[in-house]
């Protein structure tokens, strides 16, 4: 009987595993070195509501900012009464004669009834100024909010609790009606009853009342995160090391409280937009005829029967303004925490 002979082994070829380069976005999730900032960046440029947002946000900051350059490039002003001037515009109504509110070649979104002002420049200057005030108090706001909130919470004891009884107060107080009762009596004291208010004195007077009953809300929320940060092994680590409170402070505490710093901000400015339109609208703040957004809608709402073009362009402005400011904050917000997506 014979055996086979066992055939020869047939040699394996092993390949060593070579390492194969991974590129693109799903290269590595969490480890390729970005920062916070940019990861934030990256998930905001991929919201596209948050884009068109933003882009329709700077496109209101950059008419406002150019706003002269515009009107003198367009020929008119806002102040200039255009109907009075010229008597074909009007007629012996104060309505404009050509359809739509007047517009034309000359006009570009009408005139005004009654005085005959233009109303492409009306607003342009009525943009300017109410973002002008609702940009100013919401940089005060947030300012005076962070030092308040962060030195309650960082100090904690009586000086925590007298300053949350102060928000506490501030609060409380109907903001609105508030502003309406106090603010005539600030200029009262500031102004002789014979003598007109300078419209300088009327914005800072008006700057100065919102900042002062709205930094309370932006205080308190960071008050209750230093409360928490305070206590974190980061915070007690610096204090081991022998850091002083100042560095505490603007090395460990800040940087972790920018986020919700920015999303309050974001959230803030379109509310004061409102706010003080708000008040135009019911007298109190700019008057006319210094353009504003609430004194072309308390106008248009004088003369909507007859013309109601007039109304048309300061309130569909402002709408896509707030609107798209508020989405623009829930893409932040999104961007920066992406664990309260909608």
């Amino acid at each position: 009987m014979t055996i086979p002979t066992p055939q020869a082994a047939t040699p394996v070829e092993v390949e060593e595993a070579k390492p194969q380069s991974i590129s693109g976005p799903s290269a590595v999730k969490g480890g390729d070195g970005r920062s916070p900032g940019k990861m934030a960046w990256l998930r905001f440029k991929r919201d596209r509501t948050g884009v068109i947002s933003a882009y329709v946000v700077i496109f209101f900051f950059v008419i406002a900012i150019c706003a002269p350059l515009i009107a003198k490039l367009y020929g008119k002003d806002p102040y200039t009464t255009y109907g009075s001037n010229d008597p074909s515009l009007l007629d012996d109504f104060g309505s404009p004669i050509l359809p739509n509110g007047g517009i034309s070649g000359d006009f570009w979104f009408g005139i005004e009834p009654g005085l005959g002002r233009d109303v492409f420049t009306f607003l342009l200057y009525g943009i300017r100024n109410s973002l002008l005030i609702a940009a100013a108090t919401t940089l005060l706001v947030t300012v005076i909010g962070i030092a308040v909130g962060i030195t309650a919470g960082y100090l904690g004891g009586k000086t925590d609790y007298l300053v949350g009884r102060v928000i506490d107060i501030l609060l409380a107080f109907p903001s609105t009606l508030f502003f309406i009762a106090f603010w005539p009596v600030m200029l009262s004291i500031l102004v002789a009853p014979d003598e007109n208010t300078p419209v300088w004195l009327t914005v800072v007077s008006l700057i100065s009342v919102m900042t002062a009953f709205g930094w309370a809300s932006i205080a308190r929320l960071l008050r209750g995160e230093v409360l928490a940060l305070r206590e974190r092994e980061f915070v007690e680590a610096a204090r081991v090391t022998g850091a002083s409170p100042a560095r505490i402070i603007f090395k460990e505490l800040l940087p972790n409280l920018w986020t919700p710093i920015l999303i309050q901000a974001t959230l803030a400015l379109p509310a004061y937009v409102t706010a003080e339109a708000g008040l135009a609208f019911l007298g109190v703040g700019l008057t006319d005829p210094t353009p504003d957004w609430g004194v072309m809608i308390q106008r248009g709402s004088d003369v909507y029967q007859s013309d109601i073009t007039f109304m048309l362009f300061p309130g569909v402005s402002m709408v896509i303004f707030v609107i798209a400011f508020n989405l623009l904050g829930d893409s932040v917000r999104d961007a920066l925490d992406p664990k309260t997506k909608r």
